[in-house]
């Protein structure tokens, strides 16, 4: 199948054109450059640095323990490796819940440092104020509703957000309110159709969706779940491809290849003649070297 790389750089106007068009939009989670490179020559169009790389990368059983600067320098890398892509940083837990101040900065260090397009910030209407500080200061924002990740000691768990009247209401206020702030797109997981339904009726901003049913604008998984990289991915996300067995496969294969002493490739060889040198030259030392250990091929009398 032939590439599809964006011939113009993706930009917001260009996920709005989409939106506009009735064009549903991919997102998938991503955190290195070589991974985005090939990405981006799929054609997804929005990349996802999100702080699940705490628990893919880094080996976290949770989202809470990923460090700041090392998410800003995967975001880096990501961009570098997918330039004509638009790139969305993931704040992680406490960049921008202690002030004001540390969350303009935070932020801006995603969109300076990380060369991020967008910024995601986990939010509910109780944030919007610190929400629109952020956008005054240039800074463009989606907002994260519905399941949050980083309230998880709180919900005891991963669970699901909107399944009563009540928590539906919730979630899409907590959306109007953080479109009112000034974020540029919205972001809602785990919810029932009802809610997104809700969300898009309630709310102008492209709406990406990651369990949250088929109508959403935009669908984003965690990359490793879509390859079958996860022992056990979540209910919502189904794999098209079974990555995981097969990077086993090649790694038994490379240790097979490597015991019988067969790793197959191109080798490298010396310059024309210089391999006769070398044996030369070691035949010589080997020469020497018998001289020295062996001298007794020529006899001497005992000092007087």
């Amino acid at each position: 199948m032939p590439s599809v790389t964006p011939a113009a750089p993706v930009t917001l106007r260009t996920i709005r054109k989409m939106v506009d068009e009735n064009v549903p939009f991919a997102c998938l989670t991503c955190y290195d450059a070589t991974t985005a490179r090939w990405l981006e020559r799929a054609g997804v169009p929005i990349l996802l640095v999100g702080d699940t790389a705490a628990e893919v990368i880094l080996g976290f059983k949770r989202t809470l323990d990923m460090p700041l600067d090392v998410l800003i320098a995967l975001t880096a890398a990501v961009k570098r490796g997918a330039p004509r892509t638009l790139v969305m940083g993931d704040m992680p837990f406490l960049s921008y819940h202690i002030s004001e101040g540390d969350a303009i900065r935070n932020a801006g260090r995603f969109v300076v440092e990380g060369m991020a397009d967008i910024v995601k910030v986990e939010a509910t209407s109780a944030e919007a104020p610190r929400i629109a500080a952020m956008a005054r200061a240039g800074i463009p924002l989606c907002g994260h509703v519905g399941c949050r990740p980083q309230q998880v000691a709180v919900a005891g768990g991963y669970v699901a957000a909107g399944r009563t009247v009540r928590e539906l209401e919730k979630v899409v206020d907590d959306a109007v309110a953080l479109e009112q702030a000034g974020c540029v797109m919205l972001l809602v997981e785990a919810v029932p159709d009802e809610v997104a339904g809700a969300i898009m009726q309630r709310t102008s901003l492209p709406l990406i969706g990651i369990g949250a049913g088929t109508a959403c604008h935009g669908q984003v998984l965690v990359l490793q779940d879509l390859l079958g990289l996860s022992d056990t991915p979540p209910r919502f996300a189904e794999p098209v491809a079974s990555l995981g067995s097969e990077l086993e496969k090649a790694g038994r294969e490379w240790v097979r290849r490597v015991a019988e002493r067969r790793i197959g490739g191109r080798g490298y060889s010396m310059q024309a003649g210089e391999a006769e040198r070398f044996r030369n030259q070691d035949r010589s030392a080997d020469g020497l070297i018998e001289e020295i250990v062996r001298p007794g091929r020529r006899e001497r009398g005992p000092r007087s």
